[in-house]
């Protein structure tokens, strides 16, 4: 087993042109990386930064944030994404070292970057390295945390995954992993899920596999139904097992092969008591909120070889689908996920409602609303999230507290697929879900008037589906 969550320290020094001004102006960085996973050179890592920018005069930011990719072998790059505030504005820098076997040291300490505001070009600049009084901060900063630190994430994913269900009839319950393929913008989709018919008849297993292709129609293979076995540790049919860290099965031409490594603890999208005491329609949370998966996965002639591919795995209980719903997952870089269920519920007089909305932000090490049911249930300085849900297009907004939040999903025809559930009462429904959505998350706060905190946007990684009836 491998030590995770490698950190180090480092600043930069150097100067910004800004659009506005015809003189550079001093600009320092001093930043705190932490990486997923162990730092090796040969392969692409990716990191959260959080830090401090200043530039003499118009900006002293301790609260920037944003990610880096490192990968001075595999891609000969080391990329730095970080959004600060100055005067009010939230811009983004943009930029990184080409890393030069030539010119090591140069290419090493050298970043030059471009400034955004809103995706316009507002500065531009060289940042440096400072040899002589930074490399020795620099390497003593490294921390190797031990190969137990990731434990409390895997024993905390696997103690959800264990199943529900306790023989009653009129009950479903899902097991569902969705994720992105980096190196080739694939997402994929597994999902395992139990049904137990009202009538009393036997409960049974089935689901299917799934892949989004960037460049090609999306394709999938079911399995199932047979009978429910059920697991201590969560799902298993003969030929289709999800139980803590690892995903195997086969269904048709398709055949996958995953471990899972969470990475943070579980995320509940509806209020964390709806888990533990079933007396919602449903509900929904994530074992993973984010995780990284490595394997293969095949389908047809063509097979996926994964290697820290970020994506989630999540769990629904309940007594079957709403009448009309949306749901996204959105890994927004950083450590930051957004979860959102909206939904129409099919039992008398909620049908009636509109969507109720279901949404959790984790930002910074903290998760927005603070309760899960405010976005559903308005009191206190939040009014009720609304959702307008339809397709190409759907849209969730809403305010708690101080902050403001407007999302907007987009899943393209071309890159959604169709698939029918049945309801343990018979019923049928249709989701239709695309795991290479695209989608705009604009966070507000409020000073004096709205602001913008932080936009992230997500083209061809958004989780994404619509269902109805």
């Amino acid at each position: 087993m491998t030590a995770r969550g490698t950190t180090f320290e480092e600043t930069m020094l150097g100067g910004v042109r800004l659009s506005d001004e015809e003189q550079d102006r001093p600009l320092r960085l001093d930043l705190r990386v932490r990486t997923a996973g162990v730092l090796l050179p040969h392969r692409t890592t990716r990191a959260r930064v959080t830090g401090r920018v200043r530039i003499a005069g118009r900006a002293d930011d301790a609260g920037a944030e944003g990610d880096m990719e490192i990968s001075p072998l595999a891609r000969h790059r080391i990329r730095y994404r970080l959004t600060f505030t100055m005067e009010g504005r939230e811009l983004t820098l943009d930029g990184w070292k080409s890393v030069s076997p030539r010119h090591p040291l140069t290419s090493m300490t050298v970043l030059p970057y471009t400034l955004y505001e809103d995706g316009g070009r507002v500065g531009e600049g060289t940042l440096r390295f400072p040899l002589a009084t930074g490399l020795v901060p620099f390497l003593t900063s490294f921390r190797f945390p031990r190969a137990a630190a990731g434990a409390p994430a895997r024993d905390a994913a696997s103690g959800h995954l264990a199943p529900r269900w306790d023989g009653k009839p009129g009950r479903t319950e899902v097991w569902y992993t969705t994720l992105t393929d980096t190196s080739t913008g694939t997402g994929i989709w597994l999902h395992h899920e139990l049904v137990a018919p009202t009538d009393g008849t036997g409960a049974h297993a089935h689901g299917w596999a799934a892949v989004f292709p960037r460049d090609a129609a999306p394709e999938h293979h079911r399995f199932g139904p047979v009978p429910w076995q059920g697991h201590p540790h969560g799902f298993t049919t003969e030929a289709v097992c999800a139980l803590p860290g690892r995903l195997t099965g086969r269904a048709g031409t398709f055949a996958w092969d995953l471990t899972e490594d969470p990475d943070g603890p579980p995320l509940h999208t509806f209020p964390r008591w709806s888990w533990r005491r079933p007396w919602l329609p449903a509900s929904q949370m994530l074992p993973a909120a984010r995780a990284r998966y490595s394997g293969t996965v095949r389908y047809g002639t063509t097979t996926l070889r994964l290697d820290d591919a970020p994506g989630a795995s999540a769990r629904i209980y309940g007594h079957g689908n709403a009448r009309r719903w949306a749901w996204l997952h959105a890994d927004l870089g950083g450590g930051d996920v957004l979860e959102i269920v909206a939904a129409v519920s099919t039992r008398r007089g909620l049908d009636r409602l509109p969507p109720l909305v279901f949404l959790r932000l984790r930002h910074g090490g903290r998760t927005w609303p603070r309760r899960a049911e405010r976005s559903a249930v308005g009191w206190a300085g939040a009014g009720r999230f609304r959702a307008d849900l339809g397709l190409p297009e759907w849209h969730v907004t809403g305010t708690v507290g101080a902050r403001r939040v407007h999302v907007t999903v987009t899943q393209p025809p071309e890159r959604t697929l169709a698939l029918d559930y049945t309801d343990p009462d018979g019923s049928r429904a249709v989701c239709r879900n695309s795991e290479t959505a695209d989608a705009v998350v604009r966070l507000e706060r409020w000073w004096g008037r709205w602001r913008p905190e932080r936009t992230w946007r997500l083209s061809g990684t958004a989780h994404a589906e619509v269902g109805e009836r």
